[in-house]
C-alpha cells in the first residue's frame, strides 16, 4: 500500500478539509512518485529511453540541419550580398556550329564584352564598381616544375571583391594594372606546386615566354576548408593565379587556341566574368533584373549567366526554413513514441495498484490527489528523459563535426524546445491514465486482488 494515505479522525475532532494542494502533499505525493518509478526500475527505464531518443533525435537533426545551412549560406555571403556575378558561357548552338563547319577553323566568338560593361556602369545607377576578368589557361613554370592551371587577369579590387584572402605579400596596385606589370599573385595550392622548397615571394614564374615576378600568396584552401568546418566561411581562393587584367589583354590576346580531339579549335571571348557592385543592398535584385535585360538586347545567343548571392542566399534561407521544420517533424516522431510509452506503463501502473486506489479513496482521498500522483509520476518520467536527451543531443553534433568534419550548430533555442516538449508529452500522455485512476469506484478497486 502506498505512504500516501489521510489520517483517520481521532476523537470526536473533525477532520480538517484541506481546500488545496498543498506544498507539504506535492512533496508528499512526490516521493512516492519516485518510490514507484524505483519499484519498477527496468519498465521505468525503458519508458524513459524512449523520451532520451527523441529529445536527442531533435537537437541533433537541428544542429545538423542548422550547420548545413549555415554553410550553403555562408558561401553566397563570400560572394557578396552587394554583388551581381556575370560570367560568359559557350551557347551550345554555337559550338554545334563550329563542329559542322568546313574549311579552317574559324574563332567561336561569345561570351561579355566591354562594351556590355560600359554600358551597364553609364546607363543603371546605383552600380558603385564593375570588375571584369579574364581567364586563360595556361602552364605555369618554375625551372623543372610545371602546372597547368587558370591565370585570371582581373583588378585590384578582385580578392575584396570575392572576400579572398591574402596568406603573405600583397596584390597587385592600381599603377601596375596602368603600366601592365608582368607580376603574379599565387594560390597556395599553386606556389606549393612550384616551390615546394624555396619560398615563392620574390622570385618568378613564367608564362609562355614571360616572367612574372611573385608579389604575393593566396590563403592556403586547405586551412580555409578546416575554418569552414568550425565556423562555416572560406576565404581562399581556388587553384589559380593572378595577375593584371591589361598585362593579360597585352601577353595573351582576346584569341585563345587549343587542341581537341576534332582538331584546332579557337575561342574569342573579351571577358569571361564581372562582378557588378551595387551601393544599396535593398536595390541589389532590381539592379539585376535590368542587367538581364540589356544583355539580352545586346546579345543574340545566350552566352552568359546572372547570379544575384542575395537572391540566393534567400532562397537558401527560405530552405533551410523548410529543411529545419522537416528534420524537427521526423525527430519528433519519435518524441511521440516516447509518449506512447510513458502512457502505456502509466495504463499498467494503474491496473497493478487498482487496490491502492481504492485505500486511498475510502480514506478520504479526492480525485485531484489520485491525479496529482499519476501525473507527477508522468511528468517525473518524461523530465528526466528530456534533460538527459538534452545532454545527449549537444553531444553528438560534437561528435558528428569532430569525426565527419561536417558544420554543426546547436542553437539555444533547440535544447529548450525539445525539453519543453518532453515535459508537454509528460503531462498531455499522463492525464488520461491519471483520469481513469481518478474514476475508479473506491468499493470496486478494494475488491481487487
Amino acid at each position: 500500500m502506498s505512504d500516501l494515505s489521510l489520517e483517520l479522525p481521532r476523537g470526536n475532532n473533525p477532520p480538517r478539509r484541506n481546500s488545496g494542494f498543498s506544498f507539504v502533499r506535492l512533496k508528499k505525493t512526490t516521493q512516492v512518485g519516485l518510490k514507484s518509478i524505483y519499484n519498477h526500475g527496468l519498465r521505468s527505464l525503458l519508458t524513459v529511453l524512449g523520451i532520451v531518443i527523441g529529445v536527442a533525435a531533435v537537437i541533433a537533426m537541428l544542429a545538423v540541419s542548422e550547420g548545413a545551412s549555415f554553410e550553403a549560406q555562408q558561401q553566397f555571403r563570400d560572394l557578396g550580398a552587394n554583388n551581381i556575378l556575370l560570367k560568359s558561357v559557350k551557347p551550345a548552338e554555337v559550338e554545334e556550329t563550329s563542329r559542322q563547319g568546313f574549311g579552317p577553323p574559324q574563332a567561336i566568338v561569345y561570351g561579355l564584352t566591354n562594351a556590355d560593361i560600359r554600358t551597364i556602369q553609364d546607363t543603371i545607377p546605383g552600380v558603385q564598381n564593375v570588375i571584369a576578368s579574364r581567364i586563360v589557361k595556361k602552364n605555369v613554370w618554375n625551372l623543372g616544375n610545371s602546372i597547368n592551371t587558370d591565370v585570371v587577369g582581373t583588378a585590384v579590387d578582385y580578392p575584396v571583391s570575392r572576400n579572398y584572402n591574402l596568406r603573405v605579400g600583397r596584390f597587385f596596385s592600381q599603377s601596375e594594372v596602368r603600366d601592365h606589370a608582368n607580376v603574379v599573385v599565387l594560390s597556395d595550392e599553386v606556389a606549393r606546386e612550384l616551390f615546394p622548397i624555396d619560398n615563392p615571394l620574390g622570385n618568378s614564374v613564367r608564362i609562355d615566354g614571360d616572367y612574372y615576378n611573385i608579389v604575393g600568396i593566396m590563403e592556403s584552401e586547405g586551412f580555409s576548408n578546416l575554418g569552414q568546418n568550425q565556423a562555416g566561411s572560406s576565404n581562399a581562393a581556388p587553384s589559380r593565379i593572378f595577375i593584371p587584367i591589361t598585362s593579360s589583354r597585352t601577353r595573351f590576346g582576346e584569341t585563345t587556341t587549343r587542341q581537341t580531339a576534332g582538331g584546332v579549335e579557337s575561342e574569342t571571348v573579351e571577358l569571361h566574368e564581372a562582378i557588378i557592385q551595387v551601393e544599396n543592398q535593398e536595390t541589389v535584385i532590381q539592379v539585376g533584373e535590368v542587367i538581364e535585360q540589356i544583355l539580352a538586347r545586346r546579345h543574340r545567343n545566350e552566352d552568359y549567366t546572372i547570379e544575384v548571392p542575395l537572391a540566393l542566399l534567400r532562397q537558401a534561407e527560405e530552405s533551410a526554413l523548410r529543411d529545419q521544420i522537416v528534420a524537427g517533424a521526423i525527430a519528433g516522431i519519435s518524441l511521440l513514441v516516447g509518449g506512447i510509452g510513458i502512457m502505456n506503463i502509466m495504463l499498467a501502473s494503474v491496473t497493478e495498484r487498482t487496490r491502492e486506489i481504492g485505500i486511498r479513496r475510502a480514506l478520504g482521498a479526492k480525485k485531484k490527489d489520485i491525479i496529482g500522483q499519476f501525473l507527477i509520476e508522468a511528468v517525473i518520467l518524461s523530465g528526466v528523459g528530456g534533460l538527459i536527451g538534452v545532454v545527449l543531443g549537444i553531444t553528438i553534433p560534437f561528435f558528428i563535426s569532430l569525426f565527419w568534419g561536417m558544420t554543426t550548430i546547436v542553437t539555444p533555442l533547440a535544447p529548450i524546445l525539445a525539453f519543453s516538449i518532453s515535459a508537454m508529452i509528460g503531462v498531455i500522455f499522463g492525464i488520461y491514465p491519471s483520469m481513469r485512476a481518478a474514476d475508479m469506484d473506491p468499493v470496486e478497486a478494494l475488491r481487487h486482488e
